[in-house]
């Protein structure tokens, strides 16, 4: 099975509001064992944010300098801190000049340094990687892909927009391959990535070359859930088993896939920020599922 979702669907099929989507990435509870690698999960929950474009300027969004801090400031507004926070893709407004590439990685950096959590992990995008194969971006934040374990569940971080084909590339597809061989079948594995891992649009670049050689690494695993961007939307697919959400932007939204022009939709002064969101995901200590709550850009 290969389908979107639409909000509706999800709705009815979900229930409980239309939060929880059943992707299997929960379990039972256990404590972890330092220096082995847990089986079990607790609940426990992160933050995702994607595509905040630090550096762009133009009508689609008149508060392009004031998104990003306002997003930092709601999540330290909340009652209970994530476990941690991923940024998937897109730090950073595409441009030619290094320079101001990495100026911009370092005011980005700076602001989300006041993120009152233990621990940020953050994926390039295209914008920040694809004209230099990342290496501004490993200079301030580190490797583009790596792998981690938190409260029993798996996290492999994927870079598919360094190559500038937008692929995974055969080394890293090789590595995924190995890290994925040291766990057992029921792992519950989240992956996170910036373009989807499925054509969605691929003439507009909303795809993955290579996508369908980790799907099939991907596939043999019972519980996998992928979080991505790139889209600047909130969107749900599921490839077979593994459900695909994508994540809202912090700057400006896009068209529906293949609805329209490839291009911002303009800023409606009559409701600012609209579009624009993060998410909270939940994991269940007894539940198979995943609990994604939306929240929109709050205007100061």
């Amino acid at each position: 099975m290969d389908r979107t979702i639409d909000r509706r669907e999800f709705i009815g099929l979900l229930g409980l509001g239309g939060v929880v989507f059943a992707s299997g990435l929960g379990g039972s509870a256990c404590t972890s064992v330092p220096g082995a690698r847990p089986t079990q999960s607790e609940d426990f929950y992160f933050v995702q944010l994607s595509d905040t474009h630090w550096g762009f300027e133009g009508p689609p969004n008149p508060d392009a300098r004031g998104t990003l801090p306002k997003a930092v400031d709601a999540i330290n507004a909340l009652a209970q801190p994530p476990d941690f926070i991923v940024f998937t893709g897109d730090l950073t407004h595409l441009t030619p000049d290094a320079q101001l590439r990495r100026a911009r990685m370092r005011q980005f950096r700076d602001i989300t340094g006041h993120l009152q959590v233990r621990r940020v992990y953050f994926l390039p995008g295209e914008h920040d990687a694809s004209l230099d194969r990342g290496q501004a971006f490993e200079e301030l934040f580190g490797p583009t892909h790596y792998a981690f374990d938190h409260k029993g569940v798996h996290f492999i971080a994927l870079d598919n927009v360094s190559e500038p084909s937008g692929a995974i590339g055969p080394e890293q597809l090789t590595w995924l391959a190995a890290d994925l061989a040291t766990l057992s079948k029921d792992t519950p594995i989240v992956v996170l990535t910036h373009r989807p891992l499925f054509d969605l649009v691929p003439e507009w670049g909303w795809a993955t070359t290579d996508a369908a050689r980790a799907i099939e690494l991907l596939a043999a695993y019972t519980r996998v859930t992928v979080f991505y961007g790139h889209i600047h939307q909130e969107h749900h697919r599921m490839t077979g088993t593994i459900a695909h959400h994508a994540a809202k932007s912090l700057i400006f939204p896009l068209p529906a896939p293949g609805s329209a022009d490839h291009k911002p939709i303009a800023w409606d002064p009559a409701q600012p920020y609209r579009g624009l969101g993060w998410r909270q995901i939940e994991a269940g200590q007894s539940m198979h599922e995943t609990e994604l709550r939306e929240f929109p850009v709050q205007a100061a």
